[in-house]
């Protein structure tokens, strides 16, 4: 089955607890302003197979103690995340979390295809407006819901405040030389990595790409 996925990666430890795999879908009509992964939303790219996927995450199954689905928006390719979801749970007892920019109200449907296949879902928009005061979220407006007795076990620990010694950030150094980020980024993290960068003598370019109808933000407000 096609599916379109911005990027696979191993391990990946600020989405959720001990090392997990992180799954990336592309494509994205939610939009919200301040997303850190702006880059997912297009739909004109990414595109493979489950099948390949599965085959691409085998060697790091064995060590993976979770999977992390995110995007773009997964369930904007609702039947290829199901079957993903299906091939994963034969392969491997590690727990899954996905992220959707939805209400989890509007996804009911899909969430009952996949039951018992999602252990924690985070649900709606991120609201650069709300705060920003509890792990694992972007905005205090998302809810973490807990959909099996792994999921509970796993992630009833983020039903808490942020504390300072939460991890933030993952950094990934791809091998063509891209830089990019994972996690969830404290408010002002990229505004105070752009002043250490410029500090050093380093000089950043800050995008102001605009979509229509939508603003990409300068890095001092990006967010997750």
């Amino acid at each position: 089955m096609d599916v379109r996925i911005s990027r696979l990666h191993f391990p990946v430890s600020a989405l959720g607890p001990g090392l997990r795999i992180g799954i990336w879908f592309q494509g994205c009509t939610i939009r919200c302003q301040g997303c850190i992964s702006a880059d997912t939303w297009t739909t004109n790219t990414g595109a493979t197979t489950v099948e390949s996927v599965l085959a691409y995450l085998r060697p790091w199954l064995s060590d993976a103690n979770g999977i992390t689905i995110s995007g773009g928006e997964p369930f904007e390719q609702p039947e290829a995340l199901v079957l993903l979801l299906e091939k994963l749970r034969e392969k491997t007892a590690a727990d899954i979390l996905v992220y959707s920019g939805y209400p989890v109200e509007s996804i009911t449907p899909i969430l009952e295809k996949a039951d018992g296949l999602i252990d924690a879902l985070i649900s709606d928009p991120f609201d650069i407006q709300s705060p920003h005061s509890r792990p694992l979220r972007g905005s205090d407006n998302q809810r973490l819901h807990l959909l099996t007795a792994l999921g509970r076990d796993r992630f009833s620990q983020y039903e808490r405040h942020l504390l300072d010694s939460d991890k933030s950030l993952d950094v990934m150094f791809d091998q063509d030389g891209a830089v990019w980020f994972a996690g969830i980024p404290k408010r002002g993290d990229f505004q105070r990595l752009q002043e250490l960068l410029t500090d050093q003598g380093h000089q950043v370019h800050i995008s102001a790409a605009k979509l229509p109808g939508h603003t990409i933000a300068s890095p001092g407000d990006l967010q997750s």
